[in-house]
C-alpha cells in the first residue's frame, strides 16, 4: 500500500455554516438519512426530508418532530433554495446524482461514504448550544471522531451553553467599561472561570447575575503579572496542566533557548513571543537585563509567562528574577516543571533513591568540584547518596577525578542521558572511570545529565550504549 506524503496541513478548512431559517436537505429512506436528520436537528435550519419510503424508525422521528418530508422520486429541481444537501440514499450512483444536481446549483453536498462526492464533512458535534464543538477525520475515521466526541462531552460542563449565553448579555456592557487589550481578556477568563461560572454550573442565574456586574465594576485597571514557570525537560506532554493554562492567558511569553519551539507554540496564538536564550558562549541577553524586562513588562500591566527548561527553581536563576521582581513591586507566582533529573531517570527506569542503597539525592552542576575547595556533597556521593549532576559533559573528566580522590570507587555505576523525555533522547551507561570520555563526545549538542551511585546499577540499560566506545580492530593495530 502506499502511504500518502505526510503532512500537518488539513485538506480542508473547518468552518460553520450559518444555516438559521435556511433549507437543508436530506435524501434517503434510512439510517444514514436518519443520522443527517438528528443532527441537523442540534440546528435551527428548516430540514426537509426527502424519502419515498423511509423505515419504520425514521419515519416516526419525522412525524414526531414535525419535519417536512416529500415523498416522491429524485428531481434535480428539489435541490434549489437548499443552503445545504446531504445525500444519503444508501445508493452509491444516486448521491453521485443528487451531488452533481446539487453542484450545479453552487449548494455544498455530502453523500454518505464517498470522500470524493464530499464538499464537507459531517463532524462528531459536541452541542452546547450556542458552544459547539466539531470533531472531523476528512471523512478517514468516523469512529475516531465518535470516541473522541465522547471524551470531550465528558469534559465540558452541562451549563456551558447557559454561561456564553450570560455571556453574550454582558457584551455590549463590556465593550463600553472594560479597555481593550489585556483587561478586557482577563474580564473574561475570570468570567468563564470564577464565580459566575459556578452560580450558573449551580443553577443560581440571580447570583450568577451579581458576580458578573461585581466582576464588571472593578475592572478598570488590570495589574500586570508574571508567572515563573517550569517547561519541563522537552516533552510537550510533561508540561503541566497549570503552566498550559497560564501560558494561554500570557499576553507575552519570554522563554530560554533549552525550550523547545514546540512547546512555546503552546501559548497562546496572539501572544508576543521573546527569546532570551542562553547557551554556553552564547547569550543573548544577561541576567541583568532579562530582569529588567520582567519587571518592565509587568509595570506595563501585561500578564507574563516566564518560561524556563525543567523546573523554574533548580539552576533557573529564578532566585534573581523573583528578588526583582519584588523589589519593583510587580507581583509573581511559581508554576513547578518536572525537571531533567526526573525524566533522565524515568528514561533509564532508574531509581533515584533505593531502600537500602540510597537514601538521599544530590541535585549539582558539574562545575561546583572544578574549584579547590570540594564540596560538601562529595561526601555524601561516598556515603551512597545519588548525584545528579547538570550540565556535566564539559567537565566529566573533573567530576570523576575528584570524586574518586574523594573516595567513591571507579566501578561506581553512572548513567548519561542527553535530551531527557524527548524521542531524539539517547542513553549511555559506564562506571566513573569511563566518565571522562565523555568530554569528547562533541556530537552531544543537547543538554546531558549525568547520574552517578550505587543505585543506578539498578537501571534498565537495555535501550543505551556504553560510554566508553568500543574501539576498531584497525584502530587497536594503529594505537599497538
Amino acid at each position: 500500500m502506499i502511504m500518502p506524503p505526510k503532512t500537518d496541513q488539513l485538506s480542508v478548512f473547518p468552518a460553520f455554516f450559518r444555516v438559521e431559517g435556511k433549507t437543508a436537505a436530506v435524501f434517503g429512506n434510512g439510517d444514514e438519512a436518519f443520522a443527517k436528520t438528528r443532527l441537523l436537528m442540534n440546528t435551527q435550519a428548516q430540514i426537509v426530508a426527502y424519502t419515498q419510503t423511509p423505515e419504520a424508525d425514521y419515519h416516526s422521528f419525522l412525524i414526531a418532530n414535525r419535519i417536512e418530508t416529500v415523498r416522491t422520486a429524485f428531481s434535480p429541481d428539489q435541490v434549489k433554495g437548499a443552503a445545504l444537501v446531504f445525500a444519503a440514499t444508501g445508493d452509491a450512483v444516486a448521491d453521485r446524482a443528487i451531488v452533481d444536481a446539487a453542484r450545479a446549483e453552487r449548494i455544498p453536498a455530502n453523500a454518505v461514504d464517498q470522500p470524493d462526492y464530499c464538499d464537507f464533512y459531517t463532524p462528531a458535534l459536541v452541542n452546547r448550544a450556542p458552544v459547539a464543538v466539531a470533531i472531523g477525520t476528512e471523512g478517514a475515521g468516523p469512529v475516531l471522531a465518535q470516541m473522541i466526541r465522547a471524551q470531550i462531552d465528558q469534559i465540558l460542563s452541562p451549563s456551558l451553553g447557559k454561561l456564553a449565553e450570560l455571556a453574550t448579555s454582558y457584551r455590549k456592557s463590556v465593550d463600553r467599561l472594560v479597555p481593550r487589550g489585556v483587561a478586557r481578556r482577563v474580564f473574561w477568563r475570570r468570567f468563564f472561570s470564577g464565580p459566575v461560572a459556578d452560580a450558573v454550573s449551580a443553577g443560581h442565574l440571580p447570583q450568577a447575575e451579581r458576580a458578573a456586574d461585581s466582576l464588571l465594576h472593578a475592572m478598570h485597571k488590570v495589574e500586570g503579572h508574571v508567572w515563573l514557570v517550569g517547561a519541563g525537560p522537552g516533552a510537550e506532554d510533561l508540561l503541566t496542566l497549570r503552566a498550559q493554562r497560564v501560558m494561554m492567558e500570557a499576553d507575552v511569553i519570554v522563554y530560554d533557548a533549552l525550550v523547545p519551539q514546540a512547546i512555546v507554540d503552546m501559548g497562546r496564538r496572539d501572544a508576543e513571543r521573546l527569546s532570551v536564550g542562553k547557551r554556553k558562549g552564547c547569550h543573548t541577553k544577561s541576567q541583568e537585563e532579562i530582569n529588567d524586562l520582567l519587571v518592565q513588562l509587568g509595570r506595563d500591566g501585561k500578564r507574563v509567562v516566564r518560561l524556563k527548561s525543567g523546573d523554574p527553581l533548580v539552576y533557573g536563576r529564578a532566585g534573581e528574577e523573583m528578588a526583582a521582581l519584588r523589589a519593583a513591586g510587580v507581583t509573581y507566582e511559581i508554576v513547578p516543571g518536572i525537571t531533567s533529573a526526573f525524566a533522565a531517570a524515568a528514561d533509564f527506569e532508574l531509581p533515584l533513591t533505593l531502600r537500602g542503597v540510597a537514601s538521599s539525592l544530590v541535585f549539582t552542576t558539574g562545575h561546583d568540584l572544578t574549584g579547590n575547595v570540594l564540596p560538601d556533597w562529595a561526601s555524601l556521593a561516598v556515603s551512597g547518596a545519588t548525584i545528579a549532576v547538570y550540565m556535566g559533559r564539559t567537565v566529566a573528566a573533573s567530576v570523576a577525578g575528584r570524586l574518586m580522590e574523594a573516595g567513591l570507587p571507579p566501578e561506581t555505576t553512572v548513567a548519561v542521558i542527553e535530551n531527557a523525555s524527548r524521542r531524539d533522547r539517547r542513553l549511555m551507561h559506564g562506571t566513573l572511570k569511563d566518565l571522562p570520555d565523555l568530554e569528547h563526545r562533541e556530537e552531544l549538542s543537547g543538554p546531558v545529565m549525568v547520574i552517578i551511585g550505587d543505585a543506578v546499577a539498578g537501571a534498565n540499560f537495555e535501550q543505551s550504549e556504553p560510554l566508553v566506545r568500543q574501539e576498531t580492530a584497525a584502530q587497536e593495530f594503529a594505537r599497538s
